[in-house]
């Protein structure tokens, strides 16, 4: 842990708190403050739906289940306009999605010290509390998303129709090598912009908020609190793009069929 204030060494002070909880080495390294806190907070989401869904009322409903309810509606409208027939998978996924990353992306409003110095009263000395500032986590929601979309090209498609389109689009089968790179490019580009596109953004913003906890105590309030407030809007923003993209895409691979 990094002794002393912050303003005596703000290099060691941000490279300290940007370094994750991990155990093992290279690509067996796992990072277990981001698996703690993902799985912590979809454990949260998943306990009050349970307890909502269990004393649901339709003559008066109030508190989460409105906040609930309206999501719902609001997710199944997207799904409706983005898929000609009825899928009862991608709304609870979009659902999912956009609760899981906005409450994972809301761990960033937390003040940056308070976890990591609560953890080090218990020996623990790193301690990387927004699990969507970690790589890991993005491009594990990505590749998910990713693997949705080639499911459904290859159950609309068939195995040999889905790489048939590699190699006619966009300029038909005479420009067939072609055709492959750029398709192999779009399709690979579609989970590497969702991940970095979140990664970046949670990335900076968690930035932002140490560079204004290097400043001296009396200038932190107005600072602090003028980027908390936009960063609501940024947390929310990214879980809904996020959200709609993941949708857009299967939608893209289950209409390419017609």
């Amino acid at each position: 842990m990094a002794t002393g204030s912050a303003t005596d060494n703000p290099v060691e002070y941000i490279s300290h708190h940007l370094q994750p909880l991990s155990v093992g080495n290279g690509f067996w390294t796992f990072n277990l403050d981001t698996m703690f806190f993902s799985i912590l907070i979809a454990l949260s989401v998943m306990f009050v739906s349970y307890n909502v869904g269990k004393n649901i009322t339709s003559s008066e409903p109030r508190g989460m289940q409105n906040i609930l309810e309206t999501l719902i509606e609001f997710v199944n409208n997207l799904v409706k306009e983005a898929f000609p027939k009825p899928n009862k998978i991608v709304g609870p996924l979009g659902l999912t999605i956009f609760l899981w990353v906005f409450l994972m992306n809301a761990m960033d409003l937390i003040p940056v010290d308070l976890l990591p110095k609560a953890a080090d009263l218990m020996g623990i000395h790193y301690l990387k509390v927004v699990p969507t500032t970690d790589p890991h986590t993005t491009f594990a929601l990505s590749l998910t998303v990713f693997a949705l979309c080639i499911y459904y090209n290859i159950k609309i498609k068939g195995s040999f129709g889905y790489f048939k389109s590699f190699l006619v689009h966009p300029f038909g089968i005479y420009l067939a090598p072609i055709n492959f790179i750029l398709t192999l490019v779009e399709e690979l580009a579609k989970p590497l912009s969702l991940a970095l596109r979140l990664f970046g953004n949670m990335f900076t913003g968690e930035l932002v908020f140490l560079l204004i906890a290097l400043l001296p105590w009396y200038f932190i309030p107005v600072p602090g609190t003028l980027w908390a407030i936009f960063h609501i809007l940024v947390i929310t923003l990214q879980a809904f793009i996020f959200m709609v993209l993941a949708i857009m895409y299967i939608s893209l691979a289950s209409e390419e069929s017609h």
